[in-house]
Order: structure tokens, then C-alpha cells, then sequence
């Protein structure tokens, strides 16, 4: 288990954290490691590897309807629950230089409340609109940071991370579904306040649960696999319906009425 109590985030970074809701920390992971990661998650596309207890895998709805063609094992959307049942996935969770942030920007006791990849396939992936993510979770309070690691280079044209700067001192906002997605209404906030979020494989976007973001279509052909890692602090509630899921605690100690 990690624990901490020195500082590891700059200024600026504290400053964005707070103002922006979100930041960027180079080089988290190396390039090699990607690479691996990368492998690890194509042979479970493929079918190469068998799926570990505990995963699961979400197909593009488009491909699944029949209105958009894929090859075979490029139809993938996210792998679920990787945290637990993957060792790569699962020592990334766990990653000091990871945890610490999370810790400053948390608290000391920490668990996993979700890790999940999205695939994005080159000219398969679909749209994620803009939402807040704290509104989908039954955790309260409304204050979980995640971080969003890319394995490819996460650029405009394959659908990179975009975000509006500073929305999540909002507070919740209205979701509507939609055909594939569950979304913020258009009139609840300005496109052009929109800012894109291009980012190097390894760096680490972490963003505060209800900053407004989504990403675009991939219409390149450059695949963006990326993995979301979402912590909360186990002073947290749970505010689901029973029984309450075992979250991993990822560093201090549990509390009592805590998730």
C-alpha cells in the first residue's frame, strides 16, 4: 500500500486541479510498457488470450446492430473490470507515482471504484458526448478523481480526451439518453468552451469526476486504446443498491460507513 504525506503535486498543477478540473502528467508510463499493454489488450480482442474471471467485453454498438462493418476483433469497445483479473492492468492501479496524486488530491485512504480500457478501433470507434461521470455512480460525495492513460497517441483525428475547463464546479447537471450514450444536453453548455486534451502514450490525464468531457469518433486510421482508472476516498458512501460491491482499497484504511 502507498502512503504519503509529501507534496507531489507542483503548483501549477494544484492550481489546475482546482480551477480547471483536470491536468496532465508526462511520462508516467514508459514507451515499452505501452507496447505491452497494447499486446495484452489485442490478444484479448483477438481472442488470442482467454478473458480472466471478472472481465468483460462491450462490442461496438454499431458493429453489434449491423450498421457499421469491422474485421474481426476490431470491434471493441472497453474491457471491463481489468483491474482485478490482469496482472499488467492490475500493478497499474496500484502505481506509486499514480496513487500519490490520487492521495493529494483525495485523501490518504484510497480505493479503486472502477478501471476500465476503451479501445476506440481505427475507423471503428464510436463517440463518447459530453458528460459528467459522478451523475452515472452511486458514490457520494460527488468528488472522484480519475486518471486517463493512453497506450497509442491520443490525438484530434483518433479521438483524444476534450473537456471544458473549469466545469466541474458546476455541480451535476442534467443527462438525457441517447441511441448508444447517456449525455448532457447540447443547451447546457457552450462547444466553443470545448478545449481537446492531445496527449503522448503514457501520460496521465486526471480529471475530477464531474469535469464535463467526452471524445470523438475515430475516423483515422490510427487505433486509441486508453485506460481509465477512477478512485475515491474510503470516507465515501455508497449510495447504490445493495449489497454494496468490494471495492480494492488501494492504500490507508477502510472506515467505518466508508465504501
Amino acid at each position: 500500500m502507498v502512503q504519503t504525506t509529501q507534496s507531489v503535486l507542483t503548483e501549477s498543477q494544484r492550481r489546475a486541479a482546482e480551477e480547471d478540473g483536470y491536468f496532465v502528467v508526462e511520462g508516467l508510463v514508459s514507451p515499452a510498457t505501452c507496447q505491452r499493454f497494447i499486446q495484452r489488450l489485442d490478444d484479448y480482442a483477438h481472442e488470442r488470450r482467454p478473458l480472466p474471471t471478472g472481465l468483460s467485453v462491450q462490442r461496438e454498438p454499431r458493429v453489434a446492430r449491423g450498421t457499421l462493418q469491422a474485421a474481426p476483433g476490431e470491434d471493441v469497445r472497453k474491457i471491463s473490470g481489468v483491474a482485478q483479473g490482469d496482472d499488467l492492468f492490475g500493478a497499474l492501479v496500484v502505481q506509486p507515482e499514480i496513487v500519490r496524486i490520487i492521495q493529494e488530491l483525495t485523501s490518504p485512504n484510497v480505493k479503486l471504484f472502477r478501471a476500465d480500457v476503451l479501445m476506440k478501433p481505427a475507423g471503428v470507434g464510436s463517440a463518447k458526448g459530453m458528460h459528467q461521470d459522478s451523475p452515472y455512480w452511486p458514490i457520494e460525495p460527488m468528488a472522484l478523481w480519475s486518471c486517463w492513460l493512453p497506450f497509442d497517441p491520443s490525438l484530434l483525428e483518433n479521438g483524444c480526451m476534450t473537456a471544458i475547463p473549469g466545469s466541474h464546479k458546476r455541480g451535476p447537471l442534467p443527462h438525457i439518453r441517447v441511441t448508444d450514450d447517456y449525455i448532457i444536453p447540447a443547451e447546457h453548455y457552450d462547444p466553443d468552451d470545448v478545449a481537446a486534451i492531445p496527449m503522448e502514450p503514457g501520460s496521465g490525464l486526471f480529471f475530477h469526476s464531474l469535469l464535463l468531457h467526452g471524445t470523438a469518433e475515430n475516423r483515422s486510421a490510427l487505433p486509441r486504446r486508453a485506460i481509465t482508472m477512477s478512485y475515491m476516498a474510503t470516507e465515501s458512501c455508497y449510495t447504490g443498491r445493495s449489497p454494496q460491491p468490494e471495492y480494492l482499497r488501494i492504500s490507508g484504511v477502510d472506515v467505518s460507513g466508508g465504501v
